[in-house]
């Protein structure tokens, strides 16, 4: 059980975090109209991109060392607790969907496991022993990433979700939204993202949570371009598990090639519905083993298998 003393000590880190700062100008902010509280929050919001903007260079370099890992089969590890591991949660729950990806590749986990998406789990998030062992139980190796989330970055879960990954050497990410946190002091990428004060105090799920998705959002995208899980702007690994994704599909094979809807039809009927191959049948003028063959030899990567189609 926490004593008077521990207590005192956390209060004493939360007065010292720019994340939990009280702002007297809004201690009135229940007394102004609705309309007006509106446009403060629209005013605060409006920061948080170039506070990430500032971060630009560290989130760069990150995801290329991410890339590295992912493209010699390693995995994307998010860990965090409360909102910044749902945020990490619901990252990793898109990329299946979007790029294709197993489920396996991309994992959020979050202090006191996926009961604490809905319902808060007392505790949890102040374990690094509780972190360690989630992350053993997936058989963490040294080719898999960590990015622990916290926006303070001081949260045990998160800062012993990075330690235990560094022990095993795989790669780091830290990202927080407080300078000097010991999140980011612990990675091996740290990534700072000061968005300031929140309009209610040490609520992280405003500026905080936007500056974090904003950043999981680049992690997870780019390095999805990266390996080839795109063609320019096209989202060419598209699952098409439902029937909107299904008519997206044929409007990126259209999109990409030009190519009349019956000669899309039988391109993607050729390919079992992978959007990718049916590109590359159609401007390769290629079969549908070849397609395979081709995008099995460039790694997934569209554009690679387009240029040894066209010079064989």
């Amino acid at each position: 059980m926490t004593s008077t003393a521990d207590h005192a000590d956390l209060r004493a880190q939360l007065d010292t975090l720019t994340t939990e700062a009280f702002r007297p100008e809004l201690a009135e902010i229940d007394r102004r109209s609705t309309l007006e509280i509106a446009r403060t929050m629209n005013d605060e919001d409006a920061r948080v991109p170039g506070a990430v903007a500032t971060q630009l260079p560290r989130i760069a370099a990150a995801i290329d060392a991410l890339t590295a890992r992912m493209t010699e089969g390693g995995r994307l590890i998010y860990a965090g607790a409360g909102t910044a591991g749902r945020l990490g949660v619901l990252d990793a729950s898109e990329c299946p969907p979007t790029f294709n990806t197993d489920p396996s590749e991309v994992l959020g986990l979050i202090a006191g496991g996926p009961a604490a998406m809905v319902t808060a789990v007392e505790g949890a998030e102040d374990s690094k022993a509780l972190a360690a062992e989630d992350l053993a139980a997936l058989g963490l190796t040294e080719r898999d990433t960590v990015v622990g989330i916290s926006a303070s970055g001081r949260t045990p879960y998160a800062v012993g979700a990075v330690e235990h990954a560094r022990s095993v050497g795989a790669l780091t990410v830290g990202l927080s939204c407080n300078a000097g946190s010991a999140l980011a002091a612990a990675a091996e990428h740290g990534i700072e993202v000061v968005v300031g004060p929140e309009l209610l105090t040490g609520s992280t799920r405003l500026k905080a949570g936007t500056a974090q998705k904003l950043v999981l959002n680049m992690l997870s995208t780019i390095t999805m371009i990266r390996l080839g899980k795109t063609y320019g702007n096209l989202m060419v690994d598209v699952r098409a598990s439902n029937d909107k994704l299904q008519a997206r599909s044929r409007r990126i094979v259209a999109l990409a090639t030009g190519a009349s809807d019956a000669e899309i039809e039988t391109a993607l009927e050729a390919a079992d519905g992978e959007v990718k191959n049916a590109i590359l049948i159609v401007l390769g003028e290629v079969d549908a083993p070849s397609a395979a063959r081709l995008l099995d030899a460039s790694r997934g990567h569209l554009r690679e298998a387009l240029e040894a189609a066209r010079t064989a």
